[in-house]
C-alpha cells in the first residue's frame, strides 16, 4: 500500500502545472467534459503502465532524445490541427456529441506524447523498480488522472467564457509552444 500512496502522491504533485496538464486544460476549453476526461484517463494508463514496463526494465536505454524530437513534431502537427476548421458545434460552443470517439482519441494520442519521457514517467518508472509495480501503477495513475483532471476543469471553465476562435487559436499555440520546446530540448 505504501508503494500506490507513495506513487499518487509523488506523481499528482509533479504534474501540476507541467505540459500535459496544460494540455488537458486545452482540450478541456475545446471539447465536452466526458469525452476529455476519458481520453485523458486512456493516456494516462497507458504511459504509466509503459513507464512501470518498459522504463522499470530499461531505464536509461530508452532513446529518449528520438522520443523528444518525435514528440516535438507530433505537437507541432496536432498545434496545426487545432487550426483548422472549427467542429460542428451545438448552442454553447461545444463539440457537438458526433464526434466523441474522435475527441478521446485526439486527446489520448497528445497526452500520451505529451508524457512520453516526462519527469512523471520517470518517476513511476524509478518507484516501479524500487516497490510493487502493480501498485506503483495504481497509485500513478490515480495521482496523474487526478491531477490531469483539475486541469481539464479548468479548461472547461474558461472555456464556457471564451469564444471558440480564441481557444482554438490559444489550443494551437500551447501546442505548437511545446512542440517547439521539446525539438529545442532534444537537439
Amino acid at each position: 500500500m505504501g508503494s500506490l500512496l507513495a506513487a499518487l502522491g509523488i506523481v499528482f504533485l509533479a504534474e501540476l502545472g507541467d505540459k500535459t496538464q496544460l494540455v488537458a486544460l486545452g482540450f478541456g476549453a475545446r471539447h465536452r467534459l466526458g469525452p476529455v476526461l476519458a481520453g485523458v484517463a486512456l493516456a494516462y494508463a497507458a504511459t504509466n503502465l509503459l513507464s512501470v514496463v518498459v522504463g522499470g526494465l530499461l531505464g536509461a536505454a530508452l532513446p529518449t532524445r528520438a522520443l523528444g524530437l518525435g514528440g516535438g513534431v507530433l505537437f507541432i502537427g496536432f498545434a496545426l490541427w487545432s487550426l483548422r476548421s472549427k467542429d460542428d458545434e451545438d448552442d454553447d460552443g461545444v463539440a457537438a456529441s458526433t464526434g466523441h470517439g474522435r475527441v478521446v482519441l485526439s486527446v489520448a494520442a497528445a497526452m500520451f506524447v505529451a508524457e512520453l519521457g516526462d519527469k512523471t514517467m520517470l518517476a513511476t518508472a524509478t518507484l516501479a523498480a524500487q516497490g510493487n509495480p502493480v501498485l506503483v501503477w495504481v497509485g500513478a495513475t490515480i495521482g496523474i488522472i487526478a491531477s490531469g483532471s483539475v486541469g481539464v476543469l479548468v479548461g472547461r471553465a474558461t472555456g464556457a467564457r471564451l469564444p471558440e476562435r480564441t481557444i482554438r487559436i490559444g489550443s494551437a499555440a500551447l501546442f505548437a509552444v511545446f512542440g517547439v520546446a521539446l525539438i529545442a530540448l532534444n537537439l
